[in-house]
Order: structure tokens, then C-alpha cells, then sequence
């Protein structure tokens, strides 16, 4: 039987339920103070004092409101009846009020120019949107609407921090002295970029919502490659990118025909 039609709600689900709504308000006022600049310096700003071979296109960054547009649905919905006593919310609820706090904390945190800081926090809110989508995988979507609003926008942001967590390497070592162009600099991008796209093309064979998230890697790679870095960084993220976008018709034309779609988001 579905666990759409058996969730008996504890009182702990509704204090879960409630966190992850009011962690995901939150994150969208750190975003605006962060982005605005009306907290320190804005993320655009630390940035571009930071330059890489591998900093994406300024425009990438618009991004962000599709992504918290989409969490806070998947928030709203699982307060609402019938939601907060789901399996699945009980197995990635927690994780997912960790990842708010950490996204909040990193905005406000880089806008501090406390970049080393910062790249600690962005590493660790990948890890735990790693392991929400892991808990996702293991709780296949019971419908169109989990596919949507649970699945596709946790796979969204994942892999968007996945490449942002990169960039955000590349620019702590900038920030620490290492240079952010050159020879060096030109290399190790270009090596990173593919690790990531190998790494990247790996999650997209075997995770949930694998279209939104191979979309999220390919618009950051895209990101890079307009911002027209040296050569062997382009080739490198176009190499990615294509390894990404493979990954993801593979996992698509493997399922059978009518549940292609399905196989993809869920």
C-alpha cells in the first residue's frame, strides 16, 4: 500500500516539517541579504575579488531562483496533511533543515569575506545534500508530485552545489595567494572539471532525480565555458558536459519506453 495513505503523524514529524519550512525561509533572506550586498559584500562582489580559470558566467548565478522557488514548494507540501508522517520525509527531513542552515550560513559567511570558512561550510552542505538524495534513491517517488517537488529539486540543488563546490575551491586557493590564472592555474582546472564531469556522469547513472540534476551540472559546465577561460579549461568542461548529458540519456533510454520519464525524475 502506499505510504501516501499510511503516515500516522507524530508530534516529532510536525517539528521536522515546521523546521524545514522555517530553514527554508530563512535561506531565502540570507540569499537576498548575501546577494544584495545589504550584509557585507555581496557573493558577486567576493567573487569577481577571487577570478579563476573556472568561474562561471555571472548570469549562471540566476540559478538560485529556480532552485529556491522549487524548495520552498517541496517545504510547503510536506507540511501539508498526509505529508509530514511519510517514510521518505522521515528518512531525508532532518538532513534537508541541515542543508538551510548550512546554505544561510555560507551566504553570510562568504558576504563576510570569510572565504576559507566559507569553503568549509559549502563542502559540508554537499555532503548532506549527498546524503538526502542517497535517502531519496533507496525511497523511489510514489507519483507525479514527488518526482516534481521532493525528488527534482533536492537533485536540482545537489548538483548545482556539486559544481559549486569546485568553483568555490579554485577560489579559496585564489583568495589564499595561489594564482587564479596561468600555466598552473590552467591545469588544475582543466583537471578538476573532468574529475568532476566523471564523477558527476557516475551520480546521474544511479541517483534520483537524475534529469534535474545532470541539468544543473550542464547549465554551471555551460556557465564556465561562456565565460571563456583558456582553451584546455573549455575543452575540459565541454568534455565534462557531454560525459554528464551522456549519463543522462543513457539512464533514460535503459528504462522502458513508458516509464522513461519516471526513471529519470524518480
Amino acid at each position: 500500500m502506499s505510504t501516501l495513505l499510511a503516515a500516522p503523524v507524530r508530534p516529532a514529524d510536525r517539528v521536522r516539517s515546521g523546521a524545514l519550512l522555517l530553514g527554508t525561509l530563512l535561506q531565502l533572506v540570507a540569499g537576498g541579504l548575501g546577494g544584495s550586498g545589504a550584509f557585507g559584500l555581496s557573493v558577486g562582489v567576493v567573487a569577481q575579488q577571487n577570478t579563476t580559470v573556472v568561474m562561471p558566467v555571472p548570469a549562471a548565478f540566476s540559478i538560485w531562483g529556480l532552485i529556491y522557488a522549487a524548495l520552498l514548494l517541496l517545504a510547503v507540501r510536506q507540511v501539508l496533511p498526509g505529508q509530514p508522517g511519510r517514510p521518505v520525509h522521515r528518512a531525508t527531513g532532518w538532513w534537508l533543515v541541515a542543508s538551510t542552515v548550512l546554505n544561510a550560513g555560507w551566504i553570510l559567511v562568504f558576504s563576510a569575506q570569510a572565504v576559507v570558512l566559507a569553503q568549509v561550510v559549502i563542502v559540508a552542505l554537499l555532503v548532506v545534500l549527498a546524503v538526502a538524495l542517497a535517502r531519496l534513491t533507496a525511497h523511489p517517488a510514489e507519483g507525479v508530485a514527488d518526482r516534481l517537488l521532493l525528488h527534482g529539486p533536492v537533485a536540482l540543488y545537489a548538483g548545482w552545489v556539486s559544481v559549486a563546490t569546485v568553483v568555490g575551491a579554485a577560489t579559496t586557493g585564489t583568495f589564499l595567494g595561489a594564482p587564479g590564472a596561468g600555466g598552473v592555474a590552467t591545469v588544475l582546472g582543466a583537471l578538476v572539471l573532468l574529475v568532476t564531469g566523471a564523477i558527476a556522469a557516475g551520480v546521474v547513472t544511479r541517483t534520483a532525480g537524475a534529469l534535474p540534476y545532470a541539468a544543473s551540472v550542464v547549465w554551471a559546465l555551460g556557465a564556465i565555458v561562456v565565460m571563456a577561460p583558456p582553451l584546455p579549461v573549455v575543452v575540459a568542461a565541454l568534455v565534462a558536459l557531454v560525459a554528464v548529458v551522456a549519463a543522462a540519456v543513457r539512464r533514460v533510454l535503459a528504462a522502458p519506453h513508458s516509464g522513461r520519464v519516471a526513471a529519470a525524475f524518480g
